[in-house]
């Protein structure tokens, strides 16, 4: 019998299947700009990845001559795999685009910049992330942040006790 399909995540577009994200991203820094990336992966990382087991949390982007590596991000073994397992946090590499890496590369070591990933998710059936230059917050703008939030959600229920009346 076949697994029923997942519903899609609610920032997800159709076609897409989130299998992590980096919910701390936008509380700890300011995001500059979004990249999408291929991610190379081997046979049990890919099993793992769509049964949902992966943490982004700790992850960044290091640009190896090579090319970009992700580096921290946890992916869990895959049990039925065995010996062929892979390693949880082993680096795995990147594609993007030659032009890509060096904006990329060249803003984040210039300006004390880094990069981190958002998201890992599946579009038609290829494992995708998306990474995004970023700048690390100070602890008074989280406050002002968390200020403002917090006056907008004031406002939205305001605004829709008044229109219940």
């Amino acid at each position: 019998m076949a697994k029923p399909a997942k519903k899609p995540a609610k920032g997800a577009k159709p076609g897409e299947l989130n299998v992590a994200q980096n919910r701390a991203a936008s509380y700890n820094y300011h995001i500059l700009e979004k990249h999408e990336a291929g991610l190379v992966l081997h046979g049990t990382e890919v099993k793992a990845l769509r049964e949902g087991k992966a943490n982004i949390r700790d992850a960044y982007v290091d640009f190896r001559p090579n090319g970009p590596w992700l580096v921290n991000a946890h992916i869990a073994q895959y049990l039925p795999g065995g010996p062929w397992n892979h390693e949880p946090l082993g680096a795995r590499k990147l594609l993007l685009h030659k032009n890509e890496i060096h904006k990329l590369s060249g803003r984040a070591e210039s300006k004390g910049l880094t990069v981190i990933p958002l998201r890992i998710y599946f579009r038609n059936s290829i494992a995708k992330v998306e990474i995004a230059l970023v700048q690390g917050k100070k602890a008074w703008d989280r406050r002002a942040d968390e200020r403002a939030k917090e006056a907008r959600r004031e406002v939205e229920e305001s605004m829709y006790r008044n229109r219940r009346r």
